[in-house]
């Protein structure tokens, strides 16, 4: 597999998604460059951030939600880039390298220190997904009540005793009926890489509908990089999630 083959064929997938999550799904003209927008940091820059909206959600509803002045209130030396990166994008199956040829790769040219990724829900489905086709182009990857998946590929770790005892089999070319078996591998792999686990932070609620499969994958991550708060799967937790992620990312560098 290369890194420009498609990621999603979502056809048979979009119907998991459109049972699994709540919410509208935002639009968007994938004819068109991802949209973004983007927020200078308050003090001398020295990373970027780059935002990846849920399902319901676009780069409109991060700008309302104040995502950049969250991230900065935690973060002040961050850059941000909101994005609009909706599941128009994802059914058009090119979502990890459009955000590496248009956001991630002419960040890394411009020279910025540090970038980090973040999503939310289907933002942080589309995280996952970029590091599974682009390894270790980002310095983090923060994720907010990531989606992963339907139940089925779910029960099939849940029986084998966890991540950890789970074979995937041999890997194989992302398709639609791939894709979910290369996204738990990839959460697999951090099992036997620490360093590549080490970046990775996650922050769900207590209430949450995909409290369950964000729990088969959280022990491959290091306990202090886990953050349960109360709350479900909607802003009222996703806020307070990012500064409180944020900021404990900042006291352990």
């Amino acid at each position: 597999m290369t890194a420009h083959t498609p990621v999603l064929r979502l056809f048979p997938i979009l119907i998991v998604l459109v049972l699994s999550i709540a919410g509208c799904s935002a639009g968007g003209d994938v004819r068109k460059p991802i949209p973004t927008a983007f927020i200078a940091a308050p003090k001398p820059a020295q990373r970027l951030v780059v935002m990846l909206p849920g399902r319901g959600d676009d780069l409109a509803s991060l700008q309302r939600k104040l995502m950049a002045e969250t991230i900065q209130g935690a973060w002040p030396d961050a850059d941000v880039i909101l994005t609009g990166l909706t599941l128009p994008f994802y059914r058009q199956g090119l979502t990890a390298k459009r955000l590496h040829d248009e956001i991630i790769e002419p960040a890394r040219s411009r020279g910025d220190r540090e970038i980090w990724l973040a999503g939310i829900s289907l933002g942080g489905m589309g995280a996952l997904l970029y590091e599974h086709e682009y390894p270790g182009q980002v310095d983090g990857v923060v994720l907010l009540s990531p989606y992963l998946g339907d139940k089925a590929i779910q029960e099939e770790v849940r029986s084998a005793g966890g991540l950890r005892n789970w074979n995937p089999g041999p890997p194989q070319p992302i398709r639609a009926d791939t894709f979910q078996r290369e996204l738990w591998r990839t959460l697999k792999d951090l099992s036997t890489n620490p360093s590549r686990a080490g970046v990775f932070w996650l922050a769900y609620g207590a209430d949450e509908p995909f409290r369950a499969p964000i729990e088969l994958m959280s022990p491959m991550l290091p306990a202090g990089h886990v953050l349960m708060l109360p709350g479900r799967h909607d802003w009222s937790l996703w806020t307070p999630a990012t500064g409180a992620l944020l900021e404990r990312i900042r006291t352990d560098e």
